[in-house]
């Protein structure tokens, strides 16, 4: 399946309809559901970005966004959201194998010697 990208400015202020501490949840779920209908993606994984998450969650939970720029990525059934902004780092392939790690080699152990601790003056009563 071919990569598809696009650039998207998704408007949020709906979440303002709802009472104050259930808005930032509220976007989210409003931007998945504009991520779905628009990237045509039924069923599909939608995975959003650190950062974008955190930028939903800068003001907390009472005044998410009013809108937000975002780049969407559809690529083999997953669709990836990041600021439009941001930098997009390759994910990591966990096909590969693990080439064989040399282990250390032990080191002789050294005995160290204690110091004797001598025990703290006991203070004077007052009389």
């Amino acid at each position: 399946m071919a990569k598809l990208e696009r650039i998207y400015t998704v408007p949020l202020g709906d979440a303002y309809e709802t009472v104050r501490n259930k808005r930032t949840p509220r976007a989210v779920k409003i931007l998945r559901a504009f991520i779905e209908r628009h990237m045509k993606s039924d069923g599909a994984r939608i995975l959003l970005s650190e950062n974008l998450n955190s930028h939903l969650w800068v003001r907390s939970i009472q005044k998410p966004p009013r809108r937000v720029k975002v780049r969407l990525i559809k690529d083999e059934g997953v669709v990836r959201a990041y600021l439009a902004d941001e930098k997009i780092a390759e994910p990591k392939k966990k096909d590969a194998p693990k080439s064989e790690e040399k282990k250390p080699e032990a080191k002789p152990a050294v005995k160290s010697e204690k110091k004797e601790e001598k025990p703290a003056p006991k203070p004077e009563a007052k009389k």
